[in-house]
């Protein structure tokens, strides 16, 4: 069977900014090449990349990660039947826990809907389907047909699901295979943090009072970021059952990554930014992370920018990759911004975003169709 993987490469420089945070409030950073630099977990980008989600695809074929499922569901069945109201948290309860997955009680002497202990992720359609799984019993007065709620949880999953996965700890039937994959994102280069000393006056202060009402510090960096993440459409499409869905999802994933950017920080920083450069190649081998490019640190000499000297350098390295161990690409498209990223065009067709967008949806959906 042909495979289909899509992999997205991003060079994007981020001004003074702190967007993911450590436990002590500091910028993340890691190790890579003898150097350190500036990084943005995984999580965090993934986060970002769900929550673009929401304007760009339609809710139903979405999911909530969340404690409050039962409460979700009730909420399904009192719009079902509205006679059903008052008994709507118990019947949630009851048929959500016959997916095996265990609830927590409110605290003695607390009201409100029990929760389960950890995040649980269930497309909206999902919760739906256990909504009316739950009606129908208590109408027919009948028992759960608990291969029914099994299948209701297991069917119909949501875009966001399908690429990030789903791991159920007190059912793991339930599990659910990630088709997308996203890495640390680094800088191309060394960082240094920095520290910002801030103070803020009391408005209502005496105009005689020199003093500030608060003084504080805040740690950043700035940094051109290599940004990575892979989509195995084949297995995106046995996740969503469906070639037309999974074409869908991976437009909606590649958009959403590409244009994302988590929040931390951002009032204080305005430090939203699009790419210079994205790379996004479709091959039919195996997923290629090319951080390789950039072990050895970028450093702009000659009036380069940054992002100059790394376009080149990755279009180098993405290069010699090829040559080496024959990983000819089925497609390859480059969206990029000036001069200083020209490099990036030895890598693939000039394209602007929606043309990117399209191009892989259609390629995807085609070659999910010609499979026997």
């Amino acid at each position: 069977m042909t495979r289909t993987i899509v992999d997205i490469h991003i060079l994007q420089t981020v001004p003074p900014s702190n967007i993911n945070r450590d436990d002590t409030g500091s910028p993340k950073t890691a190790v890579y090449g003898g150097v350190r630099r500036a990084r943005v977990s995984s999580q965090a980008w993934k986060r970002a990349t769900r929550k673009e989600f929401s304007s760009i695809v339609d809710q139903a074929e979405l999911g909530e990660r969340t404690k409050k499922l039962v409460e979700l569901i009730a909420e399904q069945i009192a719009k079902i039947s509205p006679e059903l109201e008052n008994d709507a948290a118990a019947l949630a309860e009851k048929v959500f826990t016959s997916t095996g997955i265990k609830v927590e009680k409110p605290k003695k002497g607390e009201d409100g809907v029990p929760e389960v202990p950890y995040l649980v992720f269930l497309s909206h359609r999902q919760i739906q389907n256990l909504a009316h799984l739950a009606v129908e019993a208590e109408k027919n007065g009948t028992d759960l047909d608990k291969a029914a709620v099994k299948r209701a949880a297991d069917s119909d999953h949501s875009i966001d699901i399908a690429l990030f996965g789903r791991m159920v700890a007190d059912a793991a039937d339930l599990n659910v295979d990630a088709a997308a994959q996203v890495a640390h994102a680094i800088s191309v280069h060394a960082v240094d943090n920095e520290y910002d000393y801030f103070t803020a006056v009391d408005d209502q202060a005496p105009e005689d009072n020199l003093g500030a009402g608060m003084i504080g510090t805040v740690e950043f960096n700035s940094s051109t970021l290599y940004r990575y993440a892979t989509v195995d459409v084949d297995a995106l499409h046995r996740n969503l059952g469906n070639a037309d869905a999974t074409g869908r999802a991976v437009g909606a994933f590649v958009r959403s990554f590409v244009t994302s950017m988590p929040t931390g920080k951002q009032n204080t920083f305005a430090n939203r930014t699009l790419p210079e450069g994205v790379v996004v190649v479709i091959r039919e081998t195996q997923p290629v992370n090319l951080v390789g490019a950039f072990e050895d640190p970028v450093v702009a000499q000659d009036g380069a920018t940054r992002a100059a000297a790394a376009s080149e350098r990755l279009a180098a390295y993405a290069e010699d990759i090829d040559r080496a161990y024959g990983q000819k690409a089925v497609a390859s498209f480059v969206v990029r911004l000036g001069a200083q990223t020209a490099a990036l065009e030895r890598l693939g067709d000039p394209v602007d975003l929606e043309s990117l967008v399209q191009a892989v949806q259609s390629l995807s959906e085609e070659r999910l169709k010609a499979q026997p």
